[in-house]
């Protein structure tokens, strides 16, 4: 028995290993170290232990059994890649579709392809790794507010990376502070944190308490690791605002993920929210 046995689970960050696709070379060519430049295979690798290695050609038959294994009805995949787009036409009660990073570097093509992705597939939403752009561009800074108004005219939020990069590049662009800029001027964007806001997880939480629009997701962490200001907001004022993520295949196992999970000290009604309600509600899916 587990604390949160017959509740279904929306995973607001899953993917697909695809075989001979090289997905984080975007970051590794603005790396300058030799470990992350020619000995990991995911540039945060110094991070995890058994990270995935299930490189293959039927990348979303492995996806779903995952899934099933582990009570996830619905996962939200990228479309960035092809795997991504054949999953949401086979499978669309199984995954959401999420349009491609964003790239404040290419503002028009940026904005051509939201609106694309969005009357091609019903993106849900779009996601943002500042400290992955190149050059780098700030949360706040004026590149990003084109792709903030476009997100706010089709009605989706953006997840964005929030917090020291895990990559060794530069973090400074994904401070938690520049958030506050972000909501000010955008007050109807719905802005959703990923990989964990650390160090300034507490900051997160006083934004969140701030701006009625602003939730954390918590992809990247294994449950063990969950900060322990999130969840003690979410078993106070932060219930409806904190938002289960995973980081299968990027950085965990499935199975890693919900051997820690029924540890983490949530409160009953807490469950519920964080599995599926807050994330339905925040992506605008039925049930």
């Amino acid at each position: 028995m587990t604390p949160y046995d017959g509740i279904p689970i929306v995973d607001t960050h899953i993917g697909f290993r695809e075989a001979g696709y090289d997905e984080y070379a975007f970051i590794t060519r603005q790396t300058k170290d030799r470990e992350s430049r020619d000995e990991f295979s995911m540039p945060a690798q110094y991070m995890f232990t058994g990270v995935p290695d299930l490189a293959t050609d039927d990348p979303i038959s492995v996806t779903l059994h995952e899934m099933d294994k582990h009570g996830i009805e619905i996962g939200m995949v990228s479309m960035a890649k092809e795997s991504g787009q054949r999953a949401v036409r086979a499978f669309p009660d199984r995954f959401v579709p999420q349009g491609s990073a964003v790239d404040p570097n290419d503002i028009m093509g940026t904005l051509n392809r939201m609106t694309r992705e969005y009357e091609e597939f019903g993106i849900r939403s779009v996601s943002s790794f500042a400290a992955g752009t190149f050059p780098q561009v700030a949360l706040n800074a004026p590149q990003m507010y084109p792709i903030y108004a476009k997100c706010v005219e089709l009605d989706i939020p953006i997840f964005a990376c929030a917090g020291i990069a895990g990559p060794r590049v530069k973090s400074s662009v994904q401070h938690v502070e520049l958030i506050d800029d972000v909501m000010f001027d955008f007050p109807d964007l719905v802005f959703v944190t990923r990989h964990g806001c650390e160090p300034w997880e507490e900051l997160a939480v006083k934004l969140m308490l701030k701006w009625p629009n602003l939730y954390y997701s918590t992809s990247a962490f294994a449950p063990k690791h969950y900060p322990k200001a999130i969840v003690d907001y979410a078993n106070t004022r932060g219930a409806d605002k904190i938002i289960y993520a995973g980081y299968f295949p990027a950085g965990l196992t499935l199975d890693r993920i919900f051997t820690d999970m029924p540890h983490v000290p949530f409160k009953d009604e807490v469950w519920p929210k964080f599995l599926h309600e807050n994330a339905r509600r925040v992506l605008k899916l039925k049930g």
